[in-house]
């Protein structure tokens, strides 16, 4: 595969380093919601939160290299209706991976509980605390969550088809993969 048809190796460095990172804070919060209050689920809050943050500043990374840097173009076997569903699969991604990381931001803000980033950056509160706010915001959080996680599994089935039932090379233009010998 060509350089031309693979993504920027910040790109694809960017994009795995986010994927990650969702990856671990999913389930994280999945389980720590649950727990009875503890250190040791202060602590999950706290790494939860650096995760969010750190995810919040590589997309906001990520976004200004996409702005800069055009992605490769798409195979051209590719149908029209899939180009159109791709780009909006991919616009919903973006809008989700900032608006996930605010809300949360919010939420501890109205919640009355700070954000510190690893433990020695402490982010300014963006609302005043207001519990039943903080409440909302928390079903907002997951709402926005389970959206993203649905949008990963249909953005992840898509690479799949394309690269294994199409045999295009969907997982090369992300780094998967050999790269074609120049």
């Amino acid at each position: 595969m060509s350089t031309a048809n693979r993504y920027t190796t910040t790109a694809i460095t960017l994009h795995w380093g986010v994927a990650l990172l969702i990856l671990s804070a999913f389930p994280l919060g999945l389980y720590m919601v649950d727990l009875p209050l503890s250190p040791d689920k202060l602590k999950l809050y706290s790494y939860h939160k650096w995760i969010g943050v750190t995810v919040f500043l590589l997309v906001a990374a990520r976004l200004a290299w996409r702005l800069t840097h055009a992605p490769p173009p798409l195979p051209d076997g590719i149908a029209a209706w899939q180009r159109r569903a791709s780009s909006a699969v991919h616009g919903a991604l973006y809008v989700l991976m900032v608006a996930i990381p605010l809300s949360g931001w919010l939420m501890s803000s109205a919640k009355g509980f700070q954000t510190v980033w690893f433990g020695v950056i402490p982010l300014p509160d963006l609302l005043a605390r207001d519990r039943e706010l903080g409440d909302l915001l928390a079903t907002v959080h997951m709402a926005l969550n389970y959206t993203l996680a649905a949008l990963v599994i249909l953005h992840v089935a898509a690479a799949l088809k394309h690269h294994f039932i199409e045999r295009l090379p969907f997982l090369q233009r992300m780094g998967l993969g050999r790269k074609a010998r120049a």
